[in-house]
């Protein structure tokens, strides 16, 4: 498929009128660089990527993508802008005539399967494919340029963060700093708050522009997610364990990504400070990177096999600078996201080869770790949800966080979690559970 990737535009080299694929052709199991030349033939005038994409929102259907490209206008002028191009809402409804409008037909779901990507620009497609939100140009062009210099200025005493993984001890493949809104909050997050087992050392006070764009990200953040509240969730009603208030940030982690191999593996972001149901805003500037998410497929222990993936298709959400996206409430307990490793970047005119990411983030009061249970290493438990076995899934519970901590090994506390409608932690008397055996 490289082939038809990377070389040259096909021309029409004739005039006749366009063939139809053939039912045998449709039928078979084609692979998807034949399929993908298929339509090249039936459709010369149009970009190979804008091909590859047609297909995959018709589940790998020659016939029906065929059909709905012919609505396409070649010649079209592409989006300037990096990280834009034309929506895949297009080519997924029938084509109509006369009269009839697009909306009075029912739109296709573009999927992601197991083992393939699906690559989603438009913001509306991101909307409705995945957990997520996306606004493109969401600052002033100063006011983004300004922070990202900000930022690689701040970055360049960023350190790696340390941890152990199977008893192998790691450190991240990028750098990082938090940072706060008081000298008061810093010093209680070095003495209390726990993160992959350890406190953090390197904590910073928000730097001007930070403390400038914060309210921005606020109002929006708030704004999309009664936006999504509305339109996504059953009865437009907020899920259960989702706070009411509004969203508060209180907190910025930023990391530096440098190059295009430095990545962060499939993880859910761990609701220990954050709560149930959480909901982040990231900020991305600089290079622009792909944003993978899976949602995670609960089974039975039974019937699951050492070979079933644990999640869907992959979905990559481009990033472009100047970005915005919405974590939503539904995002860390039913889905894992990920940075992947670039083959080659596009370098930005400000960052060179640096990507810096800014995640703003609601501490909640009711979850500080002065009010979470401790286990029997007298550390300040994590709060985890169950997201792969059918068996207790959706249910949430605390457990030791000993085990990442480097040179030493974790106890066998376990206790499950309960919320009330608003994710509060429902207190009652401590019973807690010493065996190893995890839901």
């Amino acid at each position: 498929m490289e082939s038809f990737l990377t070389g040259p535009k096909r021309k029409s080299t004739h005039v006749n009128p366009t063939p139809e694929p053939a039912p045998s052709q449709e039928e078979g199991e084609e692979s998807t660089e034949i399929k993908l030349a298929m339509l090249s033939s039936l459709h010369p005038h149009i970009e190979q990527e804008t091909l590859l994409d047609v297909l995959l929102a018709h589940d790998g259907s020659v016939s029906q993508a065929s059909e709905s490209l012919k609505s396409f206008r070649p010649g079209a002028r592409k989006s300037a802008v990096v990280g834009h191009q034309r929506s895949l809402r297009l080519y997924t409804k029938p084509a109509v005539t006369g009269s009839d409008e697009l909306s009075s037909s029912p739109k296709k779901r573009a999927k992601s399967k197991k083992g393939s990507t699906l690559h989603l620009y438009d913001p509306e497609d991101v909307a409705e494919h995945t957990p997520c939100t996306i606004i493109h140009n969401f600052l002033p062009a100063e006011l983004a340029d300004e922070l990202l210099r900000e930022l690689l200025h701040e970055a360049e005493s960023f350190e790696k963060i340390t941890f152990k993984l199977f008893d192998n001890i790691v450190s991240s493949p990028h750098t990082s700093c938090l940072f706060l809104e008081s000298q008061e909050e810093i010093q209680e997050q070095k003495h209390n708050y726990f993160y992959n087992g350890g406190m953090l050392n390197d904590v910073r006070k928000l730097t001007p522009t930070l403390a400038k764009v914060k309210p921005i990200v606020q109002e929006t953040v708030n704004e999309q997610i009664q936006t999504r509240i509305k339109t996504h969730y059953p009865g437009g009603k907020k899920l259960r364990h989702q706070p009411s208030r509004p969203w508060t940030p209180n907190a910025a982690f930023v990391n530096c990504y440098t190059g295009a191999q430095q990545s962060v593996g499939w993880h859910s972001d761990q609701p220990t400070y954050l709560g149930p149901r959480a909901v982040i805003g990231s900020i991305s500037l600089g290079v622009a990177r792909e944003f993978r998410v899976r949602k995670i497929l609960p089974r039975d222990a039974e019937t699951k096999r050492p070979d079933d993936p644990d999640g869907e298709g992959q979905i990559s959400i481009h990033l472009p600078h100047n970005s915005l996206l919405v974590m939503h409430a539904e995002m860390q307990e039913e889905w894992k996201h990920s940075i992947s490793p670039a083959l080659s970047i596009d370098p930005h005119p400000i960052s060179g080869n640096k990507r810096i990411n800014i995640t703003y983030r609601d501490y909640r009061p009711e979850m500080h770790p002065s009010l979470t249970p401790r286990c029997h290493c007298n550390i300040p438990c994590v709060l985890r949800v169950v997201q792969r076995k059918k068996e207790n899934h959706g249910k949430y519970f605390w457990m030791c966080y000993a085990n990442a901590i480097p040179d030493k090994d974790g106890c066998s506390f376990f206790q499950w979690a309960e919320f009330d409608e608003e994710g509060v932690p429902i207190q009652k008397k401590t019973t807690t559970t010493t065996t190893t055996k995890l839901p």
